[in-house]
């Protein structure tokens, strides 16, 4: 199999991709490679479809905004999604992009935006969510497309929690947490064995007190601080992220 090149394009297709096959790109991702990126005909980069692979693939031109890409052979095997879900209270569109994005670079293998009382938006653009994804793993070399979930209240959540995740863990960012070093709940968790783990971030506002009794009695939940200082909701994605991969995840 031929060595992974970080620099080369990347592109995501919504088609199948096998040996020998040639794929019209559509208007928008032609006119961004030939015009945006001025790529030439011969040009190479990766395509990836979430299910089959990546492959190197050949441009070649039919016009000034249209363009074939002949797949010339696979370069890295389909992998499997990182069993790492990352739940939040969605945040207004800009900073909502930034999160998903950064989510995704950092290891989540699966989305989900969560309703609380203080969540400030009404209302979730799944689609426009999809597209932050697919160019986040467009650009940080993931394979495995991340899942985008439907949203749930928290209530939701909670409730079907059994039956939706069994035997998985919601690791619950908790600002008012007495401690404020997360690696000894983390370390006791990983000492308890391999488990499949889910990250829930709250809303700018925090958490109200009665969704912080909800989430602590429930057997499955384990709060976290993340430190000393109040996080802004997007900061707290990356932070509780890193701090997980980095002892229970794919760094460890």
């Amino acid at each position: 199999m031929t060595r992974y090149d970080y620099r080369m394009q990347r592109l995501f297709l919504r088609h199948i991709l096998a040996e020998g096959a040639s794929i019209e790109a559509d208007r928008g991702q032609a006119n961004y490679l030939l015009n945006v990126l001025r790529l030439k005909n011969g040009s190479e980069l990766l395509v990836f479809n979430g299910t089959d692979g990546e492959w190197l693939a050949s441009i070649r031109a039919t016009g000034r905004k249209a363009c074939h890409l002949d797949l010339v052979k696979q370069v890295r095997e389909q992998s499997k999604a990182i069993d790492l879900q990352y739940l939040f209270a969605p945040l207004k569109h800009a900073r909502l992009d930034y999160m998903v994005q950064k989510a995704v670079e950092m290891g989540a293998g699966a989305l989900r935006p969560v309703m609380t009382q203080h969540t400030q938006v009404s209302r979730v653009n799944l689609e426009r969510m999809e597209a932050n994804v697919i160019e986040a793993a467009e650009q940080c070399g993931v394979i495995a497309v991340p899942e985008v979930l439907e949203t749930l209240s928290l209530t939701e959540l909670l409730s079907n929690w059994a039956v939706d995740q069994p035997g998985r863990r919601l690791l619950f960012c908790d600002e008012g947490e007495e401690s404020q070093n997360p690696i000894a709940e983390l370390v006791r968790i990983a000492d308890a064995g391999p488990q499949p783990l889910a990250i829930l971030v709250g809303p700018e506002g925090g958490f109200s007190e009665d969704e912080r009794v909800l989430l602590r009695a429930r057997s499955f939940v384990s709060a976290i601080p993340l430190g000393p200082r109040i996080l802004r909701a997007d900061t707290a994605a990356v932070a509780a992220l890193a701090v997980v991969q980095a002892t229970l995840g794919d760094w460890a």
